[in-house]
């Protein structure tokens, strides 16, 4: 068996606060993607047993590597504080102190030895000091004044002895130690939902300091979906009160913020930005004391294949998984602008199943639009368009514009010279007379077919214009041969309209 000891990247929650054991297993759960042999120790210390995975990660110090990064990672994950370096997390940029052994014992000894700066010969076990194993702490100062300072001359003394004034259980763990008894661990286990609660070292009585607060959650968090290999879709943030009333006035016991992300995520710097920025627009209704994390929905993140290529640039910008140029990725970006301006105002377009060309798409909130992941059903993909979509403008009026029209040809800054067309549309008999109801100039009032030109003069450029086909009119209207036809056009000839704009 192989062990790896490391201090707990954070656990300062006092032994007796409601919840203090959960808050300290999630200080550990970023170790289950390593191995699912983990264990707190003491309180201070999390050990994993590596023997059966540590070919899986490219032997034992790759292993160790990526371990002491994640490590470093779970750390520094928190900002810099003073209530931080107070609870005894390193600051961003401390080197990790691990131990390493053939028994999680001698594997926290190490680590104790590292911590207190000294670095005796690894091989020589029966040479650590005894304050090293938490069980005979009590007992340190009585066997040194017996001149009994290491392992090794602990176990040198008579057995029966040592059980008769220190206890059964100094000989037992000892044994533990050096590997002449088997140890038992309780094994860490992540819960089946995240919801973590954190009792605040402080009142927090702005969204900047509730923030600070939360980033410890966050790491948490990141070490559940990690091990989980699952990525956020929604939080939830509540926190609770510290008084109940203020002037009179009751206030809620509690206020929640939920967080939606249009893509599952592992990254929390995005997931703090998101919050910092809907905190900043949330009111604090009193001091908070207390705060919970909840994941309300996540999806399977499946790792992706790495590339073959060297780290490099990448089309679009954003950042590879081998360390290519730094970028933002688009949907982060809204996911943010959604935050700071309000989701109504930053929004995308939606494809739609409809021929129509003012009905063609929808703009709804972007981060509305990004969580779909997907197109909904009967929308047209690009594999699938109309064949002459080219000839589709940029840029569409609403409601289309009524053209004059001098010798049966539109006019618009100039008489307009037809260059492709016609191209017919439905124009939604179903639903035009109610769009164009008490309005006759309306371009839907009555009609049911357009056809469609693209249309250029030398001031208006390319434009597309469409001319009118009325539907039939109720009580049998109906032109039956062409000279009625003829009659009718000449009494009342087609209207245009301009409805876009190429460039």
């Amino acid at each position: 068996m192989h062990w790896i000891a490391l201090p707990l990247p954070w656990c300062d929650e006092p032994a007796a606060t409601p919840g203090a054991a959960e808050h300290a297993a999630a200080a550990g759960w970023w170790a289950l993607r390593f191995t699912p042999r983990v264990a707190l120790v003491d309180g201070d210390t999390v050990l994993l047993e590596v023997s059966t995975t540590e070919r899986l990660w490219g032997g034992r110090d790759a292993l160790l590597a990526q371990v002491l990064q994640a490590w470093a990672d779970a750390s520094v994950g928190l900002p810099d504080h003073p209530a931080t370096r107070e609870a005894g997390v390193p600051p961003p940029g401390t080197q990790a102190v691990w131990g390493c052994g053939q028994t999680a014992l001698v594997a926290q000894a190490w680590l104790r030895m590292a911590q207190a700066g000294r670095t005796p010969s690894r091989h020589n076990v029966e040479g650590l000091p005894l304050h090293t194993l938490t069980a005979l702490r009590p007992h340190v100062a009585s066997l040194e004044r017996m001149g009994c300072r290491t392992w090794g001359g602990l176990r040198a003394l008579p057995s029966a002895g040592v059980a008769r004034r220190f206890g059964a259980k100094v000989l037992r763990v000892l044994d533990q130690a050096l590997g002449d008894a088997p140890e038992a661990h309780a094994w860490l286990e992540l819960p089946e939902q995240f919801a973590l609660t954190a009792e605040l070292p402080a009142l927090a009585e702005s969204a900047d300091a509730l923030l600070w607060s939360v980033s410890r959650c966050l790491t948490a968090l990141q070490g559940w979906l990690q091990a989980r290999q699952q990525g956020a879709l929604a939080l939830d943030l509540a926190w609770r009160h510290d008084l109940r009333r203020i002037d009179g006035v009751v206030i809620a016991p509690t206020q929640a913020l939920p967080v939606r992300t249009a893509q599952a995520t592992q990254d929390m710097a995005h997931l703090r930005r998101l919050l910092s920025e809907n905190l900043a627009r949330t009111a604090l209704a009193a001091p908070v004391n207390q705060i919970t994390l909840r994941l309300l929905e996540s999806a399977p993140l499946p790792h992706r294949s790495a590339s073959l290529l060297p780290p490099g640039d990448r089309v679009g910008g954003g950042r590879d998984d081998l360390g290519g140029a730094p970028g933002e990725a688009l949907h982060q970006l809204l996911e943010r602008l959604s935050a700071r301006l309000g989701a109504d105002h930053v929004v995308a377009p939606v494809l739609q199943a409809d021929h129509r060309p003012e009905r063609m798409q929808q703009w709804c909130p972007a981060a509305e639009v990004l969580g779909h992941g997907c197109a909904p059903p009967g929308i047209q993909t690009p594999d699938t368009k109309a064949p002459d979509a080219t000839l589709w403008p940029t840029w569409l009026l609403r409601p289309p514009r009524r053209l004059a029209v001098q010798g049966n040809r539109p006019c618009h800054h100039g008489v307009l010279r037809l260059l492709a067309g016609p191209h017919r549309f439905e124009a939604g008999w179903w639903s035009a007379a109610d769009e164009g109801a008490g309005d006759p100039a309306h371009p839907c009032a009555g009609l049911a077919l357009r056809d469609y030109f693209v249309a250029h003069n030398d001031v208006a450029g390319l434009v597309w214009v469409f001319r009118e086909r009325l539907a039939p009119q109720p009580g049998g209207a109906v032109q039956k041969d062409a000279t009625q036809k003829g009659a009718m056009t000449a009494a009342q000839p087609h209207r245009w309209f301009l409805h876009g704009i190429f460039g």
